[in-house]
């Protein structure tokens, strides 16, 4: 928290003001943004697409379209966060309308996103677990698995959610609250998964 009100800080110190040397502020800018926001961006759009290869395809398509709007962000109009996650939401919505397909939380993204060094037991057990929750989360509504990307991949407030998506703070929240129960309800308890 304390390193992104040191961005927006930087953000208006630098950018905001428009310094001579704004180019290599903008570089500096841009290095703290990829470095800070990777895993979180990535993270969202693996809980959307259906392999990590495409997240990260478009993780890049969300930095390159944060880069080359950046001169264009203003601080007045949203918190960068959400500004920077809307890039995020657009990009995965526009590869959908390019494959016309519906396809929300790929097992096998989640399943590499989890996997690491274990021994195959180990990998065998979490790909099941995995292949469980994948099938709960196909239980939730497009928007409903939006909103849980958005809260649990991007690690977003319920605030931001609600500004990113035009929801109230209590829409947000009782969505939540309802995925859920429809999650518990098909997957029964966390020591079940």
């Amino acid at each position: 928290m304390q390193e992104r009100a040191l961005l927006q800080s930087f953000w208006h110190s630098r950018v905001k003001e428009a310094e001579p040397a704004a180019d290599i502020s903008t570089d500096r800018i841009f290095t703290s943004i990829f470095e800070d926001y990777y895993s979180r961006i990535f993270n969202y759009t693996a809980y959307r697409v259906s392999c990590r290869y495409t997240a990260e395809d478009l993780t890049s398509q969300v930095f390159e379209k944060t880069w080359s709007r950046l001169h264009s962000y203003s601080p007045d109009k949203a918190p960068f966060e959400v500004w920077l996650f809307a890039i995020a939401r657009n990009v995965v919505s526009d590869h959908y309308r390019s494959r016309k397909r519906n396809l929300f939380f790929p097992l096998e993204a989640v399943r590499e996103l989890v996997s690491g060094k274990k021994t195959p037991d180990e990998q065998l057990l979490e790909g099941e677990r995995n292949n469980r929750l994948g099938m709960a989360l196909d239980a939730l509504s497009a928007k409903e698995r939006n909103i849980v990307a958005l809260k649990f991949g991007a690690d977003l407030k319920n605030t931001e959610i609600a500004s990113l998506t035009g929801m109230s703070e209590s829409n947000v929240g009782v969505i939540l609250y309802r995925s859920m129960k429809k999650l518990k309800a098909e997957i029964g308890s966390v020591e079940q998964l």
